[in-house]
């Protein structure tokens, strides 16, 4: 009942802070019910009827929020101005950081927003956001699904079935209709930065049949249809570099990425995706010129429509990244877009600039009308296959029974409880033999995040005084060293290392002074568990630690399912789905049955 209150509570608040931006435009309305002829209007009419300039901006999609701003911020109104004035095709609900952390949006401020948008919008707009996990990486109150790479370490297709069915639902509760899911890459460079633990894994046909099932899952009700994109085509998890940053490059050759790294996509295709985003990397096998394949008619035209006979919508991955951003102006890198093959343009920094651009491009003869014509189409149609001319709009009653759907929260706590893998254990350290000289250390990325504190209230219902030990990067060497030095009095160390991929940072290895603290740790005179909640090739790093096992997800329901590891409440099942050379091979994972930590050996 309480809940329902709070419910009630946010719809209110929702609706009446869309009420106050009346003067930028008409107001919110918290149902589906109104419309215009334009929703009911087929494609190809609805195509007729759009000037030049039109058309060109549907191919733009902007960045955009999930949460109001203030009433006089101007981002906000140049936003605004995007989608009434421009009329640009859709936006992308990105996430806004505070202290280094992703902030998920309120889902009824969120779909209000979205509601509140979709009014100011000529043609409906398509509205995305990157799902990898479930809404709950843009949307707050919703289940905390682990990150892919746990799925693929579960080997439980059936899951990811459900995990798509489940991103389509609380997707489409909020207003989102396009979902930047599922990752198609094949992760088999233990060094790229920013991949990792969001692929499935690194076996080409296990992540093809992931794809397809999350694809499946996702496309099974009707009435929460959502456009789903495998990305990064035409692969991004061979390459060492952040392409966030810089140009990346994939050096395979042809024959391997026809093995490897396409295998995904055609399982994609095959399965009936609506969208496939490029890659800002350049792959010589595939384009002889050192240009991303984003910009290659070569490898969007040529392989992904020609040989693989794609017919959907292609969205370039966003054009604000360095490794598009930082060779070409916004309207030159759009044009060169449309010339490779791309319909939608993701995030270009200046989105007006663009419509320019291509408006000449078309004006003076170096791209066709029948080329944008194609583009818009396909786009349309997407619009058409999500519902969007029907109607448009979010009913908030019914957010509160989407997005809180039990078999979801038990199936993202399933998961991470059967993806906790190990594969190391030479002290007999899982489960704990005893609570009686156990420690935890938690390895955070900076000192404003809450990772750990979930793991370390899980292992404290069972032992109130155990010993905790905190280090983030930041902290200076001596503190390090000292700290380092309270935990001999240890007799076995659990050490949760939290090193999750982010945009920008070009790497996911330890940072700073948690691998200093580590280095201590594992030389020290008590044995050291180290339990990756992220990352999961840093045993490479530090192989002589006693124990070794990972999450494949820095999530709060993957940390539960370590503590319950530890714990021995749960036996622990999970086989990597990647390798670890010359350390690990995919497979390997030590199964341990459940023994749970009792009065007599809690050491309480």
């Amino acid at each position: 009942m309480l809940r329902r209150i709070c419910f009630s509570l946010q719809i209110l608040a929702a609706v009446w802070l869309a009420l106050t931006f009346c003067s930028v435009a008409g107001a919110v309305t918290a149902t589906a019910s109104v419309s215009s002829k334009a929703e009911s209007t087929p494609a190809s009419p609805l195509l007729r009827g759009l000037t030049l300039r039109d058309r060109v901006a549907q191919l733009i999609i902007v960045r955009g929020y999930g949460d109001y701003p203030p009433a006089d911020d101007a981002e906000y109104r140049r936003f605004v101005h995007w989608i009434r004035d421009l009329h640009v095709g859709g936006f992308i609900v990105a996430g806004r950081i505070r202290n280094g952390n992703v902030i998920q949006a309120p889902p009824f401020e969120m779909a209000a927003f979205i509601n509140h948008m979709q009014r100011q919008a000529r043609t409906p707009l398509l509205v995305a956001a990157d799902l990898e996990r479930g809404a709950s990486q843009r949307v707050a109150e919703s289940p905390r699904f682990p990150f892919m790479m746990a799925f693929g370490a579960a080997h439980d297709i059936a899951a990811i079935r459900e995990l798509g069915a489940a991103t389509a639902q609380e997707a489409r509760s909020v207003g989102l209709n396009w979902v930047f899911a599922p990752d198609a890459d094949v992760n088999n460079n233990p060094d790229n930065p920013i991949i990792n633990v969001r692929s499935f894994g690194e076996d080409p046909q296990a992540v093809a049949d992931a794809v397809s099932a999350f694809i499946e899952g996702a496309h099974q009700n009707p009435a929460d249809y959502v456009l789903v994109t495998a990305k990064h085509f035409p692969g991004h998890g061979d390459t060492a570099q952040d392409s966030h940053l810089q140009l990346a490059t994939v050096t395979a050759a042809k024959e391997r990425m026809e093995a490897v790294e396409l295998v995904p996509f055609r399982a994609a295709i095959k399965r009936g995706v609506d969208a496939v985003m490029t890659a800002h990397l350049a792959v010589p096998a595939l384009e002889p010129e050192n240009i991303p394949a984003t910009l290659s008619h070569s490898i969007l035209t040529g392989v992904l429509r020609d040989d693989l006979g794609f017919k959907g919508i292609i969205v370039t991955d966003a054009l604000e990244m360095q490794g598009v951003a930082g060779l070409y102006s916004p309207g030159e890198a759009a044009v060169r877009s449309v010339e490779a093959g791309a319909d939608a343009l993701l995030m270009p920094t200046d989105p007006e600039a663009c419509i320019n651009a291509l408006v000449a491009a078309v004006e003076h003869g170096r791209i066709s009308r029948q080329r944008i014509d194609a583009s818009v189409s396909r786009l349309l149609a997407g619009k058409q296959r999500a519902g969007l001319y029907r109607t448009r709009f979010t009913d908030l009653d019914k957010i509160s029974d989407a997005l809180q759907e039990r078999k979801f929260e038990d199936l993202a706590q399933t998961v991470a409880n059967h993806s906790f893998t190990l594969v190391k254990d030479d002290q007999h350290l899982f489960p704990m033999p005893s609570a009686e000289g156990a420690c935890l250390a938690v390895l955070s990325e900076d000192d404003f995040s809450t990772h750990g504190e979930t793991l370390a209230r899980e292992l404290k219902r069972h032992i109130p005084n155990l010993p905790l030990y905190v280090v983030h990067a930041g902290m200076p060497d001596d503190l390090v060293t000292a700290i380092a030095g309270q935990t001999t009095h240890c007799r076995r160390i659990y050490a949760a290392a939290f090193v999750t991929v982010a945009a920008g940072r070009g790497n996911v290895a330890l940072a700073g002074a948690l691998n200093r603290f580590m280095e201590l740790l594992q030389h020290g005179p008590a044995p050291v568990a180290l339990v990756s909640l992220g990352n999961p090739y840093l045993l490479r790093d530090f192989p002589d630690v006693a124990a070794y096992a990972a999450t494949f997800s820095s999530m709060t329901t993957s940390e539960a399912a370590a503590a319950r590891a530890i714990l021995g409440e749960i036996p622990i099942s999970g086989k990597m789905p990647i390798s670890i050379p010359p350390l690990v091979k995919i497979g390997d994972g030590l199964d341990v049955p459940a023994h749970p930590v009792t009065a007599s050996n809690s050491g309480q």
